[in-house]
């Protein structure tokens, strides 16, 4: 039996960021770590003020070649350079974004718990399907996506799969074997040293 590959680390942007000071932040975890990719999931409708991070941030993540998607701002991904588009209504645009995108697009959908949705957004196109959160949080409706989910999942679908929303040192011991992304975002952005917090994460798979 084969060990499966270690999983690779997938960066979520925190929804606010500040243009003086986060580029360097985010070039310094990049520097320190293999990244797969990076998801700018910033708050709020502003298209300057996406455009304005979005452009910081490829900078930083192009000059070492790591991919940048971004949530759910299909035309703007398309017009900002980006490498596609992370979707957070489970399956329901990822056939439109991927016609809009094109076939080397990268195109994610986020489908919280639901194994249906992950099959439906893999059979749409998607590249992969992430769920979460996999610890309890007062966010969204409390739904948690169990170990058992990306068990089956990883066993079962050939779709690439990420776990995150509140990962612990302990979640990601869990979820290793299980799981071929760890989306990472608040759990290292809140600490003063994001590098740092990160290889405590990645220590533990």
């Amino acid at each position: 039996m084969d060990t499966p590959e270690q999983p690779q680390i997938y960066l979520i942007t925190p929804p606010t960021i500040e243009l003086s000071t986060f580029p360097n932040r985010l070039a310094s975890v990049l520097d320190s770590a293999e990244i797969a990719c990076i998801r700018l999931a910033l708050a709020g409708s502003d298209e300057d003020t996406i455009a304005r991070a979005a452009d910081a941030c490829r900078e930083v993540a192009h000059a070492r070649d790591v991919a940048l998607v971004i949530s759910n701002h299909v035309l703007l991904a398309q017009r900002l350079g980006l490498d596609g588009v992370h979707l957070d209504d489970a399956a329901r645009s990822v056939r439109a974004a991927r016609k809009e995108l094109g076939a080397d697009a990268i195109v994610g959908s986020f489908c919280g718990a639901s194994s249906h949705d992950g099959m439906t957004a893999g059979e749409a196109g998607a590249d992969y399907v992430a769920f979460g959160p996999v610890s309890a949080s007062t966010l969204g409706d409390g739904t948690v996506a169990e170990k058992d989910l990306f068990q089956w999942w990883s066993e079962m679908i050939e779709v690439p799969v990420v776990a995150e929303g509140g990962l612990t040192t302990d979640l990601i011991r869990d979820l290793a074997p299980h799981t071929d992304f760890f989306g990472i975002g608040e759990e290292i952005w809140s600490q003063d040293d994001p590098a740092a917090a990160l290889k405590v994460l990645t220590d533990a798979m």
